[in-house]
C-alpha cells in the first residue's frame, strides 16, 4: 500500500485541504445563517444552490478543461471558490447566499474533475482500487476533520470563513507543484433516465431518493442543529457523526454486499437508516441519542450509494457502464436539489424536528421501493455480479466511471479464476 501511495500523496494531501475548507463552510452556513436569522426554507434555498452548480459543474467543467487544459482550469476554479468563500461574511443575504454556493458548487465539482482525473491517470489496473479506496478515504477524513477545526473560531465573525478559503488555496500547492504529467480528459455522455430506468428501475429511483438524503444531511444537519440551540461545538461533533458512521460501516455492506442478494441489503441499510431517524425524532434534544442517530443514518448513507451504483452495473454491459455512471451522478445530483427544499419547507412549518421525519420517509421509501424490487425480478447471481467500490457520494463521474470499470475488471477476474481449467 506505501508503494501505491508513494505515487499520488501529494495529490491526496490537497483534497485533504479541499475537504477541510469546503466541510468547513457546509457546516458554517447553518451556523451562520443562524446567527443572521435565516429561515429555514431560506436556508434550504441556499443548500440547493450549491447541487445545481455541483451537477452543472460536472457537465461543463470537462469542455473547459479540453479548451485551456488542467492546470489552468484547476487554479482558476480554486481562485473563485477561495473567493468565493470569504465573500460570505461580506453581503449576509440569502439570495447573495444563494449566488455564492452556485459558483462555489460549480468551482468544487470542477476541481473533483481535475484532481480525480490526475489521480486515475496515475493508477494502474493493478493499483486502482487501492488508489480510489485511499482517495475516498482522504474525502471523509477531511470532512470530518474541518468539523474539529470549526471550534477554534467564532462563526459570528469572518475568521472561519477565512480559515476555509485559506485551505482551499493552500490544497492546490502539493497538487499543482507534483510532477504529475497532464492526463487526457474524457467523460462518458451521461445516459438518459429513461434507458436509465429501463436497465435498473431500483438504481435509478434509489440513486435519486438517496441523493435527496445526503443533501439533508450534509445541508440541513447544521440548520437543525443551530434550530433546536446545540452549541456550535455540538453542531460540529453532530455534523462530524454524519460522516464518521460511513468510515465504519464502509467495510462491512461492501462485504455483504458481494455475498448476498443487493436488494436486501439495500433494504436492510435503509430501514436502518429509517430507524435511526426515528430514534432522532423520539430523543427530542437528548444530546447522546442525537449523536447516535447520526453515526447510523449518515453511515448507511455513503455504503448506499455504492451498492446503487454496483446493483446498477449488474445489469449492465461494460460498455454502457460508463454513460449509465454518468447518468446515476446527473440523478443523484437532482435528488440533492429537491432533498433541502423540501426538509426546509417542512421544519418551516413543523418545527426543527420534521429533519428527521423527512429524512426517515427518504429512507422508509428506499427500503419499501427494495422490498417492491424484489417481487419484480430475479436476483442477480451472487457469483455473476460486479465487485463492490466504496464511492462517495462527492465524487465526480470521472471517478465514478473509473471505479466502476476497476469492479468490473475485478468481478471478470474473479471469474475466470473460479472457473474449471
Amino acid at each position: 500500500m506505501i508503494q501505491v501511495l508513494s505515487g499520488v500523496w501529494a495529490l491526496l494531501i490537497g483534497i485533504v485541504f479541499i475537504m477541510l475548507g469546503n466541510g468547513m463552510h457546509f457546516t458554517l452556513i447553518g451556523l451562520r445563517g443562524g446567527i443572521e436569522g435565516f429561515s429555514a426554507a431560506e436556508l434550504a434555498i441556499v443548500t440547493s444552490g450549491y447541487f445545481i452548480g455541483f451537477l452543472s459543474g460536472a457537465r461543463f467543467s470537462p469542455l473547459l478543461i479540453r479548451r485551456v487544459g488542467h492546470v489552468r482550469v484547476f487554479a482558476a476554479l480554486g481562485s473563485f471558490m477561495s473567493a468565493g468563500l470569504i465573500a460570505f461574511t461580506l453581503l449576509a443575504e440569502p439570495w447573495a447566499w444563494t449566488v455564492l454556493r452556485l459558483l462555489v458548487g460549480f468551482c468544487m465539482s470542477g476541481i473533483y474533475v481535475v484532481a480525480e482525473s490526475w489521480l486515475n491517470n496515475a493508477a494502474t489496473n493493478a493499483t486502482r482500487g487501492k488508489v480510489l479506496s485511499a482517495y475516498m478515504i482522504a474525502q471523509t477524513l477531511g470532512i470530518i476533520g474541518a468539523q474539529g477545526l470549526l471550534t477554534l473560531g467564532d462563526a459570528a465573525n469572518s475568521a472561519l470563513f477565512i480559515g476555509a478559503s485559506i485551505l482551499v488555496s493552500i490544497s492546490f500547492a502539493p497538487i499543482l507543484l507534483s510532477a504529475a504529467p497532464v492526463p487526457a480528459i474524457d467523460v462518458a455522455r451521461p445516459m438518459s433516465m429513461r434507458h436509465l430506468f429501463s436497465a435498473s428501475p431500483l438504481g435509478t429511483v434509489g440513486i435519486f431518493l438517496l441523493g435527496s438524503a445526503y443533501a439533508m444531511q450534509s445541508g440541513m444537519g447544521a440548520v437543525f442543529g443551530s434550530q433546536i440551540a446545540l452549541t456550535p461545538t455540538q453542531i460540529a461533533l453532530f455534523v462530524a457523526m454524519l460522516f464518521a458512521g460511513a468510515l465504519v460501516l464502509q467495510y462491512p455492506i461492501g462485504w455483504l454486499s458481494d455475498q448476498i442478494d443487493r436488494r436486501k441489503l439495500i433494504f436492510g441499510a435503509a430501514t436502518l437508516g429509517a430507524a435511526s431517524c426515528a430514534i432522532g425524532w423520539i430523543a427530542g434534544g437528548g444530546l447522546w441519542p442525537l449523536m447516535g442517530a447520526a453515526f447510523f443514518a449518515g453511515g448507511v448513507t455513503t455504503p448506499l450509494y455504492a451498492l446503487f451504483l454496483a446493483y446498477t452495473n449488474d445489469f449492465l454491459s461494460a460498455e454502457d457502464m460508463p454513460a449509465a455512471s454518468g447518468g446515476l451522478v446527473f440523478t443523484f445530483g437532482l435528488g440533492a436539489i429537491v432533498g433541502p427544499l423540501a426538509t426546509g419547507w417542512a421544519m418551516e412549518g413543523l418545527g426543527p424536528f420534521a429533519f428527521w421525519l423527512v429524512l426517515g420517509a427518504t429512507f422508509g421509501a428506499i427500503a419499501f421501493y427494495a422490498l417492491y424490487r424484489m417481487t419484480q425480478r430475479d436476483a442477480a447471481p451472487v457469483d455473476e455480479t460486479e465487485s463492490y467500490l466504496g464511492v462517495l457520494p462527492t465524487a465526480s463521474p470521472l471517478a465514478v466511471e473509473a471505479a466502476g470499470s476497476w469492479a468490473a475488471e475485478q468481478a471478470e477476474a474473479e471469474r475466470e479464476a473460479d472457473a474449471p481449467s
